[in-house]
C-alpha cells in the first residue's frame, strides 16, 4: 500500500497541504491539482493513480461530482478507488456522490488520521481484489465459495436465494464500501430478476436473518444503504 500514487483535487491550498503532508507521511506520493481541468494534465503525466481524492464543489468547468461519473466510463479508472471530501453532509449528497461512483465519502471538516485510516482501506480492498480476486471470501465465521455459490457460517452451510448471494458477496467484496439501494439495484436486476430499492430491504432482512451469528458484518447506514464490516 506504501509507495501509491495519490491524486487529490481539491481548490482549498490549505487542505490540499494538511492532506500532502499526512499521507507523504506514511509513504504515499501526493499528486495535488485545485481544479479538474489541472487534474487531467497531471493524470497524463502519471502512469498510474492508485487513489483519488475529490472535492465535491470546483471551480472551472467539471465539479467534483461530474468528474468522478466520467472517471468510471474509463476502462483505466472504473475500478480505482476514489473518496469524496465535501461540506455537503445531508444523506441525499452522500447518496448521490457514492451513486456517482465514490467508494467513500468523508464531510468536512474531517480528521486527517480518519482520512489516513480510509485510504488504507481502500487500498487494502483494492489490492484484494486486484491481484486476489479470490474464490474463497474467508470472514472466519462466515465463509463464502463464489464459484460454488456456497455460503457457510461454523460448519453450517446456508441455502440463500440468488439475490441473497449476490447482495451479499457485493457487499464482502469490499468491506467497508458503502453500498447505496441504487447500486444495488444496478447490480443485481437483469436475469430474470426485478429488484426496487424496498425490496432491496427485504431481501437484506431475510438474508441476516439467514446468515444468524454472522448477520453483524452487514451494517445499515441509515438513509443511504448498507455496508460490510472491514474485519480485517
Amino acid at each position: 500500500m506504501k509507495d501509491s500514487t495519490v491524486l487529490v483535487i481539491e481548490d482549498e491550498q490549505d487542505i490540499r497541504d494538511l492532506i500532502r503532508f499526512q499521507l507523504s507521511s506514511e509513504g504515499h506520493e501526493v499528486v495535488m491539482a485545485e481544479s479538474v481541468d489541472k487534474a487531467i494534465e497531471l493524470m497524463e503525466k502519471h502512469e498510474k493513480i492508485d487513489l483519488f481524492i475529490v472535492d465535491w464543489m470546483l471551480p472551472g468547468v467539471m465539479s467534483g461530482l461530474e468528474f468522478i461519473k466520467k472517471l468510471r466510463l474509463q476502462k483505466k479508472f472504473i475500478e480505482t478507488p476514489i473518496i469524496m471530501i465535501t461540506a455537503l453532509s445531508q444523506a441525499d449528497n452522500i447518496v448521490a456522490g457514492l451513486d456517482a461512483g465514490a467508494d467513500d465519502y468523508m464531510t468536512k471538516p474531517f480528521d486527517l488520521n480518519v482520512l489516513q485510516a480510509r485510504v488504507r482501506v481502500q487500498l487494502r480492498n483494492n489490492l484484494k481484489s486486484g491481484k486476489n480476486a479470490s474464490d474463497l471470501l474467508d470472514f472466519g465465521l462466515l465463509k463464502i465459495e463464489i464459484s460454488k455459490c456456497r455460503v457457510t457460517v461454523g460448519k453450517e452451510e446456508i441455502q440463500l436465494t440468488s439475490t441473497e448471494f449476490k447482495i451479499l458477496t457485493i457487499l464482502a467484496q469490499k468491506p467497508g464500501h458503502v453500498f447505496t439501494r441504487e447500486q444495488f439495484i444496478n447490480n443485481i436486476q437483469g436475469e430474470n430478476i426485478f429488484v426496487t430499492g424496498r425490496t432491496i430491504d427485504t431481501h437484506m432482512a431475510g438474508l441476516r436473518k439467514k446468515i444468524g451469528e454472522a448477520a453483524n458484518l452487514i451494517e445499515t447506514i441509515r438513509g443511504i444503504g448498507y455496508k460490510f464490516k472491514d474485519v480485517l
